[in-house]
């Protein structure tokens, strides 16, 4: 389930929001089946409590927000990959071994360019 993606807020996202900034609107609408990166989501609450800035439409889905039920589809996906995962005869993947001579994580220090 996915929760609504307002700071502070944990309850469950049940519309998504979208801006279509060439046209200076915010759009309100269902919560989309899958999570994009430009658009949000949000629980009710604050799907119904938007506000835009001024100059900007907001375009809101008529009717309730609901929270959506799972599939079928999600349901035999969820509980295939549970079998896979416990199953006795599953490889068990060994850890990388660390590199680079014990250092630890992926950044480094470059110096200054001397400015002239």
């Amino acid at each position: 389930m996915r929760k609504c993606s307002r700071t502070g807020c944990g309850n469950p996202a049940v519309a998504t929001l979208t801006y279509a900034y060439a046209d200076s609107t915010a759009v309100v609408g269902p919560l989309a089946t899958y999570s994009e990166p430009h658009s949000y989501d949000l629980c009710e609450e604050h799907a119904l409590r938007l506000t835009v800035p001024r100059g900007w439409e907001v375009v809101r889905h008529d009717g309730e927000f609901a929270a959506p039920e799972p599939s079928v589809d999600d349901l035999t996906a969820l509980a295939e990959a549970v079998r896979e995962a416990g199953r006795p005869d599953r490889p068990v993947e060994a850890p990388e071994p660390a590199t680079g001579g014990g250092r630890r994580g992926h950044l480094r220090v470059l110096p200054d360019p001397v400015t002239e």
